[in-house]
């Protein structure tokens, strides 16, 4: 089982983005930022850097070991 992306989660509540929010911004559905979120599916590469710029943090930060 995959661990959910508890810094995805926390760095849209920061911003008060909703999952609604955050796909419009990023151009995706919801269905696919609450995918991302449980740690399922493989966004791709400029999917995962559109989150970065929308929620103004580090790809190291949001999808890696930072």
């Amino acid at each position: 089982m995959v661990a959910e992306n508890r810094r995805i989660i926390v760095a849209r509540a920061e911003l008060a983005l909703t999952q609604k929010d955050l796909a419009k911004a990023v151009g995706v559905s919801r269905q696919t930022i609450v995918s991302i979120e449980k740690g399922g599916g493989n966004p791709s590469l400029e999917l995962c850097k559109k989150i970065c710029k929308t929620l103004n943090k580090s790809l190291g930060y949001l999808f890696g070991e930072e």
